[in-house]
């Protein structure tokens, strides 16, 4: 039994295809196709026209050159029209040897004395000869006796140059058909190879197209594009697009956004969009790897970029700003806890050492050891205090120098540090303090006689920070990278990156019209200057003195 038909297979669709090589190659096809039939017939138009005057000019030359014999002017004035007449016998010798269908020769009455058809001497000729009688030259095509010919007619002159008849000389006009017919085949197998280089040009093209599309219709290009246009701009990630010559190609609103750019900005070169720095670098390709990280404004950034086969790139930006001062908030409880595990382990000992007094029995000693702490400890503070009249200094001051006695350093105040309490933003400077004084901690941290030397002073509203320590210091060839975003000799901490504290502390010093740099400490260790103007407010003078201010303000000259 067989199988009845069904209609769940694919059927045939008939029209027009969707895919973008098909549509391309029926295009073209159809383009080359046209052009071809339209060159063609561009060809044949004019080619009647150019065969039916040609075969006029030979009839007119054959009738010139016949008509300039004078034989035939003396013949025709000295005898009669007969079949075996001098003019018969010479007009037949002329069309035998031109290959003319006719050579009539005629008098002024349109009698013939010549003619193909021998019966048709004597008699009057079928049209109209009074142009030729008259003098001028004819060219046409007519039909006559003969059937239907292309004709040259001149007037025919005695020696006196009187016009004595005419001569009219027709081609056969199937002959000029037969040339037009014969001239076809040639024509069409020209315009047959042309049509053919032509599709197999449209096939190629088509196949590259059919590549570079991945053989998608239109329909799902249109869908890809609306697609990229909602993913692109949706997404909470910026993302840039950038050409082989490094011009921006496209960015998204968040990349707008994070880089503090407008839609202008779209087929600028990064480095005029961006500006010189490490951002621009990135992008570009010019610094290479994985997550890397820039400082854009305000923002941290982590970037990533991707080739693409064209030449270009892809950059992926990702806003790390929130994260990383999570991460900072983080470092800043460690160290917070730090400092008071140490005060509590600093604390069991004294408490212990305490107790061993008391079972003793001397009481005096325990007495004395009692005012002996209290007073180092109210002596740093009282210390820090007088010199740093800000609150949040003096405070993240305080704790620095007891997370530096634990671990063994020593951080001191210099001579020279007096700053006011009249900070414009006091948790930027913070931030820079704390940033300098945890390099500085981790640089010093085992080395002979650790210690920490910090000044902080005010020389008009300008804020100066100086922060030396005792570690190896920083050789001449990396001065200048250490502030550069992401660079780091340190292992990374719990949040996963490093190499952002130093580029912070100088793009705060820059952002203020300040700098930060680093060289050698009097012992060889490093030392950070960061200088920030219009840090201060005018509110009240400089306490420190005319004479100190004028060192100050020298030694920040030199």
């Amino acid at each position: 039994m067989s199988a009845a038909p069904t209609t769940s297979g694919r059927r045939l669709r008939l029209g027009w295809p969707q895919r973008v090589f098909s549509q391309v190659l029926l295009m073209q096809l159809a383009i080359a196709t046209g052009v071809t039939v339209l060159a063609t017939g561009l060809f044949l138009a004019p080619l009647s026209t150019q065969l039916d005057d040609e075969a006029m000019r030979r009839a007119l030359a054959i009738a010139q050159t016949t008509a300039a014999r004078p034989r035939l002017a003396e013949a025709l004035a000295a005898s009669r029209p007969r079949v075996d007449g001098p003019v018969q016998t010479e007009a037949d010798g002329i069309r035998r040897a031109t290959g003319a269908e006719y050579v009539v020769i005629m008098d002024r009455r349109g009698v013939r004395w010549s003619h193909t058809d021998r019966d048709q001497i004597g008699r009057v000729v079928s049209t109209d000869p009074s142009d030729a009688l008259a003098g001028r030259e004819v060219m046409e095509i007519d039909d006559g006796t003969l059937g239907r010919s292309a004709r040259g007619k001149v007037p025919l002159r005695d020696a006196g140059g009187g016009i004595v008849g005419a001569v009219s000389v027709g081609i056969e006009y199937d002959s000029v058909r037969a040339r037009l017919l014969a001239a076809i085949p040639g024509l069409l197998a020209y315009a047959g190879g042309a049509l053919a280089v032509g599709a197999l040009a449209a096939y190629l093209i088509s196949r590259r197209i059919q590549r570079q599309t991945h053989d998608l219709a239109f329909s799902d290009i249109s869908a890809l594009l609306t697609e990229r246009e909602a993913m692109l701009h949706g997404i909470r990630e910026g993302v840039v697009a950038i050409d082989t010559a490094g011009r921006i190609r496209l960015m998204n609103d968040e990349a707008q956004r994070l880089l503090g750019l407008g839609a202008e900005a779209t087929g600028l070169p990064l480095d005029e969009a961006l500006g010189e720095g490490r951002t621009a670098d990135v992008l570009a390709g010019r610094v290479t790897g994985d997550d890397l990280l820039t400082v854009r404004g305000q923002r941290v950034l982590v970037t990533n970029r991707m080739p693409t086969d064209d030449g270009g790139a892809v950059a992926t930006l990702r806003d790390r700003t929130e994260l990383e001062q999570l991460g900072r908030e983080l470092d800043s409880t460690r160290g917070l806890i730090d400092a008071l595990r140490a005060q509590d382990h600093e604390h069991a000992n004294r408490m212990h050492t305490l107790l061993g007094l008391l079972e003793l029995g001397m009481h005096e000693e325990a007495v004395e050891f009692v005012t002996e702490v209290a007073g180092v400890h109210r002596a740093t503070a009282e210390q820090i205090t007088e010199k740093i009249h800000d609150p949040l200094l003096a405070a993240l001051l305080v704790g620095k120098a007891t997370v530096a006695a634990e671990r063994g350093v020593s951080l001191r105040l210099s001579g020279a540090t007096l700053l006011p309490d009249r900070l414009v933003d006091p948790r930027g400077l913070v931030t820079v303090v704390g940033n300098l004084v945890d390099n500085a901690l981790d640089a010093s941290a085992g080395s002979p006689d650790a210690r920490i030397e910090v000044e902080l002073r005010a020389a008009g509203r300008t804020a100066v920070l100086r922060v030396t320590d005792s570690g190896p210091g920083v050789p001449a060839e990396q001065r200048e990278l250490i502030f550069t975003e992401g660079w780091s000799t340190k292992e990374l901490p719990a949040h996963g990156k490093r190499g952002l504290g130093l580029a912070l502390v100088r793009r705060l010093a820059e952002r203020q019209g300040g700098s930060a740099r680093v060289g050698s400490g009097a012992d060889g260790g490093a030392e950070f200057t960061v200088v920030l103007p219009e840090e201060l407010t005018d509110a009240e003078l400089d306490t420190a003195g005319p004479d100190t201010a004028d060192h100050n303000t020298a030694g920040e000259a030199r």
